[in-house]
């Protein structure tokens, strides 16, 4: 009876001699590493901030021209008193195995033509009165270059030619009644008439050779008339930019419409896409005081100002670990005195990229910021300002070239760009460009502290705020 007892006692006495040991260690389990490490391992954090000088980058008008928009118009900043002219060369996708004409059309002959200019959004007054000309490219365009927003169209079409067609306009089309204007399902557009001749021209060469609009590619090298692009040049007016989303050429012509039994109107669309190529041409002025204000910095786009900052490697402790380093700049409110309706937008996005990085082709490769070396944020109302939270390993990265003696003359600048950043269903990165919305940024400008210590609360500054840690010694 007693061994019968002692064996069932026994497993109890172990759970229960186990469970006190374990509830020993627990209460331990906080500070059981930490009694065991030497005193030399204690990890220590230290906190310092350094200055950071800024100054305006000159963009020059010329930044790569990859979008999917084409920009329209000249605007005058209110406040700044600058201006921006752009007009925009476009060409025409054909979609293959697609027959672009019915097999018989009335009289075999095409009733009209024009193209659609539409307009996803715009800045300005919509009452501005403008002109632009509509020109024939006579030189092709290589589709395999990468073209930039000081694109001169004068080297792709005569000057001295007759335009294709003028066109006065409005953005808000004046010449339709509000209800057409209100309507369901309208679309704001230019509409620009072209003659109907080049339009027959088009047709007849369809009817008596397909192959030459059986792909873009032979349709832009057939010779005929709007195949090699159009140029859209603006001619007069100022107040509004106008933000065309596509481009459409169309072809009009009555048929007989076999299904229906009744003779109706078709139409043909060639249509801008990322297919082909479509360029704005940008043209700022009155940049100059800007770029020379040593009061602040500015961003303003489209192709007009970055801002660059220095990284102040040479201050900073290379002998402890850079667990964070956070970076803010923070934006003047827009002076009451010249407020305005139809002011700038602030930048949403910007890039922070190191400044040998973009002149040895960024966006041209088709790099997406890779928060490695470049570093993507976004406008924080709350804060005024565009806040990179962490970019210790671009400083490391930078200490390490030093390090090695492989550093660059300039590998201590940045540049902060607006850009457009796409992202899939999945929220992954898939395409960045540089945005060519009128936008204005005015920051406040960094400079160089005596020492590295620095009230974090100091608004008069660009401020890099570094935590470090180290192992006591």
């Amino acid at each position: 009876m007693r061994k019968d007892f002692e064996k069932a006692i026994s497993p109890l006495l172990f759970i229960l001699l186990l469970g006190t040991i374990l509830v020993s260690c627990n209460e331990e389990a906080t500070s059981f590493g930490y009694d065991l490490m030497p005193s030399s391992d204690v990890v220590t954090k230290s906190y310092r901030t350094y200055g950071v000088p800024t100054e305006s980058y000159a963009v020059e008008d010329s930044v790569l021209a990859r979008t999917s928009m084409s920009y329209l118009g000249r605007y005058t900043d209110p406040e700044t008193g600058t201006s921006i002219k752009g007009d925009f060369i476009s060409q025409y996708h054909i979609n293959e195995n697609v027959s672009l004409f019915p097999d018989v059309i009335t009289n075999d002959a095409i009733t009209g033509m024009d193209v659609r200019l539409y307009v996803d959004k715009f800045i300005g007054d919509s009452l501005t009165t403008f002109k632009i000309s509509v020109y024939d490219l006579d030189k092709s365009l290589d589709s395999e270059a990468d073209y930039y927003t000081n694109l001169d169209p004068t080297k792709y079409y005569d000057e001295e030619a007759e335009p294709l067609t003028t066109k006065w306009y409005t953005l808000s089309d004046q010449t339709l009644t509000d209800s057409e204007r209100t309507a369901s399902g309208y679309l704001r557009n230019i509409r620009i008439s072209l003659p109907k001749e080049i339009g027959q021209h088009i047709y007849d060469a369809y009817k008596a050779d397909r192959s030459k609009f059986s792909s873009t590619y032979n349709w832009l090298n057939s010779g005929l008339p709007c195949s090699k692009g159009l140029y859209y040049k603006l001619d007069y007016g100022d107040g509004a930019m106008a933000y065309i989303s596509i481009t459409q050429m169309n072809i009009y012509f009555n048929y007989y419409d076999s299904e229906y039994a009744h003779d109706t109107t078709g139409v043909t669309r060639l249509t801008s896409t990322e297919e082909v190529i479509e360029a704005t041409s940008f043209d700022n002025s009155n940049l100059e005081p800007l770029i020379q204000d040593g009061t602040c910095t500015y961003i303003k786009s489209p192709a007009g100002i970055f801002t660059m900052a220095t990284l102040p490697i040479d201050s900073i402790n290379v002998n402890d670990t850079i667990n964070s380093a956070s970076l803010v700049f923070t934006r003047y409110n827009d002076d009451p005195q010249k407020a305005s309706s139809f002011k700038p937008s602030i930048p949403k996005t910007l890039l922070l990229v190191r400044y040998d990085d973009y002149k040895n082709g960024y966006f041209e490769k088709y790099s997406k910021a890779d928060s490695n070396t470049s570093y993507l944020t976004s406008y924080s109302s709350n804060g005024n300002s565009y806040t990179f939270a962490n970019i210790a390993r671009l400083i490391s990265t930078c200490l390490q070239e030093k390090k090695n003696g492989t550093n660059s003359e300039n590998y201590n600048k940045v540049l902060l760009i607006p850009v457009e950043a796409t992202y899939d269903t999945s929220n992954n990165l898939v395409k960045l460009n540089h945005d060519f919305s009128v936008s204005s940024a005015k920051l406040v400008k960094g400079f160089t502290t005596d020492g590295p210590n620095r009230n974090e609360d100091d608004s008069s500054n660009i401020l890099l705020k570094v935590t470090y840690s180290s192992f006591d010694k």
